[in-house]
């Protein structure tokens, strides 16, 4: 995973990799983040990203991920958010 993400999340390399759940394509979990993100921090700018969280939503479902409620689970504890998996699209 691109270090730009950790730094975006204001998190380390090690953090995101240690929370990762095992089997999870790291493309994936990197996306899953950056929604949680932005649901959980950028809220009121919504109008701006909507469009791109659909599509990244969409694109995470085509994946095949048999762990979402995990990730989400994960995604939500290593940045301090409460974003609930359907609030996601997911």
């Amino acid at each position: 995973m691109d270090s730009s993400v950790a730094n975006v999340l204001g998190k380390t390399d090690d953090q995101l990799a240690n929370m990762m759940p095992k089997g999870v394509d790291k493309a994936v979990w990197a996306t899953l983040l950056a929604l949680l993100w932005l649901y959980g921090f950028q809220l009121e700018a919504r109008d701006e990203w909507q469009l791109v969280a659909m599509k990244a939503a969409s694109w995470i479902q085509a994946q095949k991920v048999g762990c979402v409620p995990q990730c989400v689970q994960a995604g939500n504890a290593l940045l301090g958010c409460q974003v609930q998996q359907e609030t996601l699209g997911l």
